[in-house]
């Protein structure tokens, strides 16, 4: 069973503007990540995604946790799991519906 996970990442440093979302992919030995500013809604606007370096697995199964030097807070917000369709995940070319 895939799992995926959206984590809200807050950062509490006054010269820091870097809240975020990371939307994470479980791939079988990491977890495919992206930064994401915004919720995706349903019918609405495309929204900016940035590929980041691919987390630990154990990020699919945090609900809340206080990252070290100062890098913030991360709170899971919302969490499922997936299928692949046409046999493997892609990490270039694949799509979510």
């Amino acid at each position: 069973m895939n799992k995926w996970v959206l984590l809200q990442h807050k950062i509490d440093k006054p010269d820091c503007d870097d809240n975020h979302y990371d939307f994470l992919v479980e791939n079988g030995k990491d977890c495919l990540t992206w930064k994401i500013f915004e919720i995706p809604q349903i019918n609405g606007p495309s929204i900016e995604i940035i590929k980041q370096v691919n987390h630990r697995l154990i990020w699919l199964y945090r609900e809340k946790y206080t990252l070290s030097n100062e890098r913030g807070q991360v709170q899971r917000k919302d969490y499922g799991i997936y299928y692949i369709v046409g046999g493997f995940l892609d990490e270039d070319d694949f799509s979510l519906d």
